[in-house]
């Protein structure tokens, strides 16, 4: 048993390890890449892109969160779950906004510098979709981390068509309408990841509070016990004392009647 308990917990340790190792590239990747992103985005006045580029300052900020609670408990790794839906969910309110912005006051963007820039953050998402894959039914943290990666694969793509629609027709609609769609994704993503982490961190606190219950009635038995009359040991060893003692004056009161 002993044994069976070290191999899981080398086991665990390993799964942590290659984890961190994962998470450590993903989050120099979309870090560089939210920079890259962003610069572009203003620069060419895409409201999509700059939605993407969001998308990537979240992912490295998810990433930076994930590596935090790595090694620490349940409940840990599902208050960054939390947060992670949190800034989901942040994230989607600010690109709907800015979308409404330009639906009213925008112009349509630089279709070829937004198609090129949607196919780079497009390689470099694939590429983190394939490291998360493994993972990505390790623990709600991992999960959460591999559903941020799949919906990004989803608006990068979504991103190079509408460079292709703003490119063929000359309206910033396209760029618009996606910007919008963006934020319905991370809307309910971060809804569904938020829902996530509330049960799990209900289910840790209903543990925990079984635990000091139990510990609670184990120190309340121990306590009746030391103050219960049938738990004292030193008046039966006394009871058992005496005895012999009473034997031995009987044995003596025979013997004087026996002299006389």
């Amino acid at each position: 048993m002993k044994s069976c308990c070290e191999s899981k917990s080398g086991e665990l340790a390993e799964l942590r390890a290659s984890q961190g190792k994962v998470l450590k590239i993903l989050l120099a990747l979309n870090a560089s890449m939210f920079f890259v992103e962003f610069t572009a985005a203003w620069w060419l006045g895409s409201t999509a892109l700059l939605g993407d580029s969001l998308d990537m300052f979240g992912d490295a900020s998810v990433y930076a969160l994930t590596l935090y609670v790595l090694h620490r408990s349940v409940r840990a790794r599902a208050l960054s779950a939390l947060v992670k839906g949190v800034v989901m969910l942040v994230l989607g309110v600010i690109v709907l906004g800015e979308a409404g912005h330009q639906a009213l006051h925008g112009e349509a963007p630089a279709a070829h510098g937004m198609g090129a820039f949607a196919l780079l953050a497009l390689a470099v998402n694939l590429i983190c979709f394939g490291l998360l894959w493994r993972f990505k039914s390790d623990d709600l943290n991992m999960r959460s981390t591999w559903l941020c990666s799949r919906n990004d694969i989803i608006a990068n793509a979504s991103v190079f068509g509408a460079a292709i629609l703003v490119g063929w027709t000359g309206s910033r609609w396209p760029d618009v309408l996606l910007g919008a769609a963006i934020a319905a994704l991370f809307l309910q993503s971060a809804w569904q990841v938020i829902r996530d982490a509330r049960v799990e961190l209900r289910e840790a606190k209903q543990a925990t509070d079984a635990q000091v219950s139990d510990e609670q009635a184990a120190s309340d038995q121990a306590s009746s016990c030391a103050t219960s009359s049938c738990c004292a040991p030193p008046t039966a060893a006394t009871v058992v004392e005496q005895s012999p003692a009473s034997g031995c004056c009987s044995g003596k009161g025979g013997g004087g009647n026996t002299s006389i």
